[in-house]
């Protein structure tokens, strides 16, 4: 159990480096003992989590280790459990730094072996990148009399900087291939293999010759390897934590799960203690343009993003050219396992995803709303306005500004984008402008008499949307479905307003031709 810590100390924002955190007086949140049991179960491990989760940090507290730096260790769970006596040389390759040209990769691979080579007191005579690779392997293993250790930091990084030009993808994926083959030749020379990075490569693609290579992604033992537990900030960083609200907390960074633990993204919540404000740190620190490209050519339903389902095999179909959405969103980060059906011989588990938190929900369909075609002047021209329209029931008011919002999309857009046929396109816009208010929203949110489109909580009120397309003129069809169905009866405990909202659009004038509200009960 992480031991409680009663004065303030250093925030280790941006410190990817144990030894400066430990002699620094940073916050620690001790990962060592899980370092630990990772280095006892096993030999060759492969690890995917989003950007800023804490990987780095990660790779050199297993560095530390393996170096036989008892030091750092001290009051750490690891210094009782770990066999100091034994050290084992590191080599350590890193591709955080930006590679954007192919033809630069293996000349920067090759600087990354000088490098282990001047640390470990080597010289490698091989000129290929392989030859070099396992010679530095099998001289380490001979100069310091125990086998090596490799750890490869962001080894995906290359490629994902590529990702939206498959051309150059697949030429940065192949010049890292033929390092990342080379482990098989040197087992005898190896104790320890770790990678770690966002996505996940088919093993056909990337790691064809490293087919011991154990995935440790969705193992539930190794959910929280990376990240923040509820109980970490609660005692770790129980300092921090006056003058914050603890469910704001939950509510805006909390939720992120790979079958286990459930964890906060570190990025976030130094962020928070830092500035002493919510705000979508993690997601400003990288804009998803590739990710919100794909979702608008593959005209995803924004609101299935709540609520989509995948497998294992889906999960891991990641390739230069084979990106689907599901897999990247989950892999990336913006969507997380909320839940699983249990696995039996015959059938993998069916997983759903859906937002980790409210900071991602609403940043990421702000993101969107672009990509729809609404102008950015004009979602925050609306977001004021809208959400005053709605705190005062003012129903003039609001179906003015979604009319506006639907106008705003330029003519020439509808003629050069595939989403202008997609009738999930209007309910899309609409789902995602709420959403990107930051407002309690809940999509095809279930009833015993069926699903509700859209139900917005706020101000002290209940707005239940729904949504229909019509050819001409409006019918009154989507207000009549609301009352036909009671979808009002799973609120009325509430004793708040509950606001019948009936919404449709008209294909030809491309926005809203009906706008029907009826209030029942308080």
């Amino acid at each position: 159990m992480t031991t409680p810590v009663l004065q303030r100390l250093k925030l280790p924002l941006g410190i990817q480096n144990l030894r400066e955190i430990r002699e620094g007086g940073h916050y620690y949140v001790d990962k060592s003992g899980m370092a630990v049991d990772l280095v006892e179960a096993g030999k060759y491990y492969f690890l995917s989590r989003p950007r800023r989760f804490g990987k780095s940090l990660l790779v050199d507290t297993l560095k530390e280790l393996f170096e036989g730096n008892r030091a750092l260790f001290t009051g750490l769970a690891a210094e009782s459990r770990w066999d100091w006596s034994q050290r084992h040389p590191v080599i350590r390759i890193s591709f955080a730094g930006s590679v954007s040209d192919p033809a630069r990769l293996e000349e920067r691979i090759h600087e990354l072996i000088d490098e282990n080579e001047r640390r470990l007191g080597v010289q490698c005579t091989y000129r290929s990148v392989t030859g070099r690779f396992t010679e530095l392997i099998r001289l380490a293993h001979e100069r310091h009399g125990a086998p090596a250790v490799v750890l490869i930091d962001e080894y995906d990084k290359p490629i994902l900087d590529r990702i939206a030009e498959p051309a150059q993808a697949e030429r940065m994926r192949e010049g890292l291939k033929e390092l990342y083959e080379s482990f098989k030749a040197v087992d005898e020379h190896l104790c320890f293999v770790f990678l770690t990075g966002v996505s996940k490569f088919s093993k056909v693609s990337l790691f064809s010759g490293l087919n011991n290579l154990t995935d440790i992604t969705l193992d539930a033992r190794w959910s929280a390897l990376c990240g923040y537990t509820d109980e970490d900030i609660d005692t770790v960083f129980s300092p921090e934590l006056p003058g914050l609200d603890r469910d704001e907390i939950r509510r805006w960074y909390n939720g992120y799960n790979w079958l286990g633990t459930g964890v906060y993204n570190p990025y976030d919540v130094l962020n928070l203690f830092w500035k002493r404000s919510f705000s979508p740190y993690w997601f400003e620190t990288g804009t998803p343009s590739f990710l919100v490209k794909l979702l608008a050519e593959r005209q995803i339903f924004s609101p299935d993003l709540t609520r989509m389902q995948s497998d294992f095999s889906l999960l891991s179909s990641f390739d230069v050219d084979l990106i689907e959405p599901e897999a990247l969103l989950f892999q990336a980060g913006y969507l997380t396992i909320q839940s699983a059906t249990p696995a039996t011989p015959w059938e993998e588990p069916i997983y759903t995803l859906g937002y980790p938190n409210h900071e991602v929900e609403m940043a990421l369909n702000r993101a969107l709303l672009p990509a729809y075609g609404v102008p950015a002047r004009q979602i925050a021209t609306t977001a004021l306005k809208i959400r005053q329209s709605l705190r005062e029931a003012d129903w003039i008011g609001l179906e003015r500004q979604v009319r506006a919002l639907f106008a705003s999309i330029p003519s020439d857009w509808y003629r050069s984008n595939p989403l202008a046929g997609f009738e999930g396109h209007y309910a899309s816009v609409f789902y995602s402008h709420f959403a990107a208010l930051g407002l309690d929203v809940r999509v095809e949110d279930a009833t015993s008499h069926g699903r509700i489109d859209m139900a917005v909580l706020y101000a002290g009120r209940v707005f239940l949307f729904e949504f229909k397309v019509v050819d001409r003129q409006a019918s009154g069809a989507a207000l009549q479905q609301i009352k036909d169905r009671g979808y009002a009866d799973k609120y009325r405990a509430r004793g708040e307003p509950i606001h019948l909202v009936g919404v449709e659009f008209g294909r030809a004038e491309r926005n809203v031709v009906g706008f029907e509200v009826e209030t029942i009960g308080c």
